[in-house]
């Protein structure tokens, strides 16, 4: 199998009697899927077998899936408060204490 489907890593598994294997978890984090996602098997002519979402859809990045995490309950004097460890006020006190 061509190295730019697997980068490095080779996973085993044993074929059950109803013909199931488990998808490892890298691999189905990878492709961004969960319990009752679809996917695609692709046969190529050299018997190897690609595994891909149905969907075609990309997996969210690790930077796509922090996006619009920040708390919007406080200022930003506050929260650079919180991060030089000082003493936790209200947002609205801890904005006019610090200037």
């Amino acid at each position: 199998m061509p190295e730019e489907y697997y980068k490095g890593a080779c996973y085993g598994d044993t074929v059950t009697a109803k013909g199931q294997v488990t998808i490892p978890q890298s691999v189905r984090d990878m492709l961004g899927i969960a319990p009752g996602s679809k996917v695609d098997f692709h046969c190529a002519p050299d018997g190897s077998v690609v595994l891909t979402r149905a969907d075609k859809k990309r997996p969210a990045s690790r930077f796509e899936k922090l996006r619009g995490h920040a708390d919007k309950g406080l200022h930003t004097d506050a929260i650079m408060a919180l991060t030089r460890g000082e003493k936790a006020h209200s947002s609205a006190r801890a904005g006019s204490a610090l200037r």
